[in-house]
């Protein structure tokens, strides 16, 4: 089998409905499978999704086991030679498991991802590079968004438009749409089980290119993901900061982590002043 789509559902039978329908009228021609693992949700769910879509393989996880674990779920029962992680509030077009695939096999790529956009169809920044203290530091006083740092610098969060309109290969891409080689997902053990959500791609990426596996970003296939706003949520904020720590202590040395803790707080405070949000005070005790 090709390809085995994984899709974490937890109360969103909707909003799955509708990436599933996108899914069910794909144009290609590979043998694939859609895995639905549903998360414990308690809205009838299962049901709702397997009369619509009995072709599809819809589970229980039997709890809500967070976005990792999700995965690592549907991944047991998945049988393509690719699994492809996708979120459920995203829509593909009728092209974009075709030209995606037709990339992957071209480049051999082991890890990769494609053009994110938002409704409006403007393209949605993702992914970026490995957040060594210098780029944490570069991110938390907003200098990588100053104009001429923004076009030199190799960001922990990459938002220059123009970069995602060719292809590239940065060191980590968003568990939006993140497709992988199964037996590489296997070898890594797949995503960290500890990491309940945010910065399980990261840390994903991270494993990866310490085996010398590259990264691909592909700018023609491209899909809508409508949760773009949830980056300013209290959840993805104080999720990013958690997440951040967590990687500092499995990955870097023991000194770099006070560090680390030391700039978070400063953006926390700096984003508390500028932007009046309440989140940042509770970022700033996280942190």
């Amino acid at each position: 089998m090709d390809l085995s789509i994984i899709i974490v559902n937890y109360k969103t039978k909707e909003i799955t409905a509708d990436c599933l329908k996108t899914i069910k009228q794909s144009k290609d021609n590979l043998t694939k499978e859609v895995i639905v693992v549903d998360n414990g949700s308690d809205d009838g769910s299962i049901d709702y999704l397997k009369s619509k879509f009995p072709q599809y393989k819809i589970v229980s996880s039997g709890g809500n086991l967070g976005f990792a674990r999700g995965n690592n779920f549907g991944a047991k029962l998945a049988k393509g030679k690719y699994i492809w992680l996708l979120n459920s509030d995203t829509l593909l077009k009728k092209n974009t498991i075709s030209a995606l695939m037709k990339l992957v096999k071209k480049n051999n790529s082991q890890i990769a991802s494609c053009r994110l956009l938002n409704p409006n169809e403007t393209i949605q920044p993702q992914g970026g590079y490995l957040p060594n203290l210098w780029r944490i530091a570069l991110w938390m006083l907003f200098i990588d968004d100053l104009p001429f740092i923004k076009n030199i610098v190799k960001p922990y969060h990459q938002n220059l438009i123009s970069f995602f309109e060719s292809n590239q290969n940065p060191e980590w891409l968003a568990g939006t749409a993140l497709l992988i080689n199964r037996q590489l997902y296997q070898q890594l053990g797949g995503l960290d089980k500890n990491i309940f959500m945010y910065a399980e791609d990261v840390d994903f990426c991270f494993r990866a290119l310490r085996q010398g596996v590259k990264i691909d970003y592909f700018s023609e296939p491209r899909l809508i993901h409508l949760g773009q706003a949830s980056g300013s949520s209290r959840g993805a904020i104080l999720g990013e900061y958690k997440g951040l720590k967590y990687l500092y202590q499995k990955h870097f040395p023991a000194w770099q982590s006070l560090f680390l803790r030391l700039f978070l707080k400063i953006g926390a405070l700096l984003r508390l002043v500028i932007f009046k949000n309440r989140i940042y005070a509770e970022a700033y005790q996280l942190a």
